[in-house]
């Protein structure tokens, strides 16, 4: 997936100018193939403007509290994961040194299963796919839909043949507390 990204900015005097316009290139992970994550942009505080453009640091993939993200990810059918399934411990570090704070998000308990300390705006751009959560509850989103995610237990299943484009804007959020619920 091509994803192109424009940057604005001002000037010292003011003036609003392009300050980029460049692809985002994926992170990918051979354990988990068919996978894209699309880095467009993020903080881990709040924004401050005037900005000339210029990104601010945001190492870890999920943002502190008061931090944002702005991402696209692409998620494969299931069957493709299924089919090209790699061991658990080497895909947890390929993970944490290509997108690091995602694998502790994850249930050890339940593949696919996890939960961030955020509130996440996501929204289908193009394919389907099912958001399932702790009751077992599903349901499916086409292009076009959005979902909310308040900080839940929850995991993403492609049951088409198709790729899923999924853009979603992550707002950090200060959790009560953390419990993985089976």
């Amino acid at each position: 997936m091509k994803i192109r990204c424009v940057v604005t900015g001002r000037t010292p005097s003011g003036k609003s100018v392009i300050a980029k316009d460049s692809l985002v290139e994926p992170v990918t992970l051979d354990a988990v193939p068919g996978f894209e994550f699309h880095r467009v942009w993020g903080g881990d505080a709040v924004p401050q403007l005037p900005s000339d453009g210029t990104p601010t640091p945001h190492h870890r993939y999920f943002p502190p509290a008061g931090g944002y993200r702005f991402y696209f990810y692409v998620v494969p059918p299931d069957e493709q994961l299924r089919s090209a399934y790699r061991d658990v411990a080497s895909s947890l570090g390929e993970m944490q040194a290509k997108l690091p704070g995602m694998a502790e998000t994850l249930d050890p308990t339940q593949p696919g299963m996890h939960t961030t300390d955020s509130i996440d705006f996501d929204i289908v751009i193009s394919g389907e796919l099912y958001l399932q959560v702790d009751d077992g509850a599903e349901v499916l989103l086409k292009a076009g839909d959005c979902v909310i995610q308040n900080g839940t237990r929850h995991a993403w299943h492609n049951r088409s043949s198709e790729n899923c484009l999924v853009a979603v804007a992550i707002v950090g959020a200060t959790p009560e507390h953390r419990k993985f619920q089976a």
